[in-house]
């Protein structure tokens, strides 16, 4: 019975340690973040933590931390050390966060450009940036991150 009291007690003590380090707003989305395999989100995401202007400012402090790395109007990708320079890096390369954040987040339908198509099937040897993304119907949101931005290609 004492053992099965004192294991009880560990429990609780457990319980409330993770109930406490997950008190606040910004503790909250942090351990979602965390916890997620994604590497865009958008304030919408955590929607149903708080009210949007709270996400906000709990998003602008895990920037501020450098946990997260904003590089459009409502878009954060997860950041980490380079191990080179030091500098604050996104985890994924700028077309690969592009295309994650159109089709996942924004609801848009990304195909292949002409440079890549070209290239694939060998009618071209340059090698395409990948920072030119070709989309199916009008996207207006700008991304970019440490001077390189992704430009659009629409097609039909």
């Amino acid at each position: 019975m004492c053992v099965i009291v004192s294991y009880n007690c560990m429990l609780l003590l457990y319980w409330q340690e993770w109930n406490m380090a997950l008190n606040s707003l910004k503790s909250k989305v942090k351990y979602r973040i965390s916890r997620n395999a994604g590497v865009v989100f958008v304030p919408a995401d955590f929607s149903d933590l708080s009210d949007r202007d709270q996400v906000g400012r709990a998003l602008r402090e895990l920037v501020r931390e450098e946990v997260l790395i904003k590089f459009g109007r409502g878009l954060y990708a997860k950041a980490r050390r380079s191990s080179l320079s030091n500098k604050l890096v996104p985890v994924k390369p700028l077309p690969e966060l592009a295309r994650e954040a159109l089709t996942q987040k924004l609801g848009v339908e990304v195909v292949s450009s002409k440079e890549q198509t070209s290239y694939n099937s060998r009618r071209s040897t340059q090698v395409p940036t990948g920072r030119l993304i070709a989309v199916k119907g009008r996207v207006s949101r700008k991304m970019a991150y440490d001077g390189k931005s992704i430009k659009y290609q629409y097609v039909s």
